[in-house]
Parts: C-alpha cells; sequence; structure tokens
C-alpha cells in the first residue's frame, strides 16, 4: 500500500496535536471545569516566570473623582468680583457724567468761598470796623422805617390830610430829585481822590467805588463835574474813562454826600476798593468833611413809554 492509501483514520490522527489537555484540567488560579484553563481574564503564565505574576487591572476600571473645591472666603469672592474690573459702556458713560458733576460742583464751592478769602486774613480791628458798619446800616434802615411809618400816621391823624399830603408829596419830591440828579444836594459826606501816574486804573475800578458808597449810603455822588445816578455807566476811553459820554481825566475826585462813618470804613475794608486801586500803584486820598456840596445836574428825562399807574 502506497502513502496516497493510507487509511483516513491514520491521516486524522497526524492531524491532531500530540497531547490535548482535557477541559475538566483545573485553571491557574480557577477551579476546575470553570471558565476554562485559565480563567477569563488571566493569561497562562509564560514559561519560567511561574506563579508569581499579578493579574492585569481591568481596562473598564473606573477613573479616581477629583478632589471639590475649597470654599472661597468673603475677601477672595470680594477680590474676585472686583478685579479685573469689568465696564460696560453704560457705566462709563454714568461714570464721565458724575465727573463732571463734581468737577462743576467743586469749581462753584470754590467761587463761592473765593469772596472770603480777603476776611479770612483780616486783622481784628478790620473785623471790628466790618461789624460796626454792618450795625450802622442796620440803624440806618431802621430810622426810615420809622420816618415812613411817622408819615402814616401824620397822614391819618392830621385835620387837614389834603394839605399834609402835598407838604409829604413835596418833600417826596425834592428826595427824588437828589436821587435822580435834578437838584443840588448838600450835606455831611467824604472826598476821595485818586491819583493815577502809571494809566492803570480802569473803568471797572471807579465803578466798584460807586458800588461800594451806595451800598454804605451814599445819597449823591460827583465825579469829576459828572453827576452819578441809577443809570450811570462808566467805559474805557482811550486811556481815560467816559461817565456817561462825558470823558473824565486822572485824578478822579469824588464828592459823596452821606454819613461819614460809613463811608469811609466801606472804601477801606480788607481786600476793598482801596487795596485793589493800590495794587494798580495808583494813590487813594479819603477826606471826611461835615459840608459837602453835590451840585452837577442831570436833565430830567421824560419816559417815552411809563406812565403813573395811580387814580
Amino acid at each position: 500500500m502506497s502513502d496516497h492509501d493510507e487509511r483516513p483514520a491514520d491521516r486524522l490522527r497526524q492531524a491532531l496535536p500530540e497531547e490535548v489537555p482535557p477541559n475538566d484540567a483545573p485553571g491557574k488560579d480557577g477551579p476546575p471545569g470553570k471558565d476554562g484553563p485559565a480563567g477569563k481574564d488571566e493569561q497562562p503564565a509564560a514559561p519560567g516566570e511561574g506563579a508569581t505574576k499579578e493579574p492585569t487591572a481591568a481596562p473598564d476600571a473606573p477613573a479616581p473623582e477629583p478632589e471639590p473645591p475649597a470654599p472661597l472666603t468673603g475677601r477672595e469672592r470680594l477680590v474676585n468680583g472686583l478685579w479685573p474690573p469689568r465696564v460696560t459702556r453704560a457705566q462709563l458713560i454714568v461714570a464721565l457724567l458724575l465727573f463732571g458733576l463734581g468737577f462743576g460742583l467743586a469749581v462753584q464751592v470754590a467761587s463761592n468761598s473765593g469772596g472770603g478769602s480777603a476776611l479770612r486774613g483780616a486783622r481784628q480791628e478790620d473785623l471790628v470796623r466790618i461789624l460796626d458798619e454792618l450795625d450802622d446800616r442796620t440803624e440806618r434802615l431802621e430810622d426810615e422805617r420809622q420816618g415812613l411809618e411817622k408819615q402814616r400816621e401824620e397822614l391819618e391823624n392830621s385835620s387837614d390830610q389834603a394839605e399834609e399830603a402835598r407838604r409829604q408829596t413835596l418833600e417826596k419830591e425834592r428826595q427824588l430829585g437828589i436821587l435822580a440828579g435834578t437838584v443840588a444836594a448838600q450835606g455831611p459826606g467824604i472826598t476821595v481822590t485818586i491819583e493815577d501816574t502809571k494809566g492803570t486804573v480802569e473803568a471797572d475800578m471807579l465803578l466798584d467805588a460807586v458800588q461800594e458808597l451806595r451800598a454804605a449810603g451814599a445819597e449823591a455822588i460827583q465825579v469829576n463835574g459828572v453827576r452819578i445816578v441809577a443809570g450811570t455807566y462808566l467805559t474805557e476811553s482811550g486811556k481815560s474813562v467816559s461817565v456817561d459820554g462825558n470823558k473824565i481825566n486822572a485824578p478822579y475826585r469824588f464828592l459823596v454826600i452821606g454819613k461819614p462813618q460809613d463811608l469811609e470804613p466801606a472804601l477801606n475794608i480788607p481786600g476793598g476798593v482801596v487795596q485793589t486801586l493800590e495794587k494798580e500803584q495808583a494813590t487813594v486820598t479819603v477826606e471826611r468833611s461835615s459840608k459837602i456840596i453835590v451840585d452837577a445836574l442831570r436833565a430830567a428825562k421824560r419816559p417815552d413809554y411809563a406812565r403813573s399807574s395811580s387814580r
């Protein structure tokens, strides 16, 4: 029989391995007959390694959970909320508006408080003199109030009310004529002379002098032959000054009727007219007198539109 004529049983026997372990052979780590020779999750030991090799970790083991962060303190939350700053457009606009408002208020307060800077550094005798001036002004207003009340009582109690009214009208006309500059006036007062050799005295400085004298109770004022009235205006005219269109030159001489005890201190207050003119290198002289004559007159102007409303 040739090799090709071998029996099928012999060919099958040659294809099988020499030794096939039985299925019920005990595994390396498990009990016999369960999950095969070495179990599902373990590989058989390699030759020479023995039974000391540790099993491989399962690939689907859960990862360890991270530790929760420590809670923030109040200060740390405040810092995180403030920095870095997160500014929106609306917040920027509001901040600019508030800054502008605060700057305007600061400028206004500074301008309002600037007027008292001169008095803040004044001497004690100057402050006493200013207080005396205010007391005199209050007393003058009180006298005027009492005079008006006396006139009312005379009108009410007079047997001939028409004659009394006529007399008071004439007296009032003379008073208004003095104020309007249509009649001459005389009485106690002061003479103010301003020497301006440098040509630094301007119209607004003379106007400040007029305003200060009026506030101190001046009843009639005349400067270099021009009567000062309620509508008087002063302007620059080259190197000189113009009063109601009349050009006047230095020295400027004011004739003022009023109470000398009130008029002179009003010009000499700290930061007042005299100090301002002296800073401009002008010389100011104030003289009291028991009789000042103001004889410069203004023509009475008839109003074009205003009419008396009395009947």
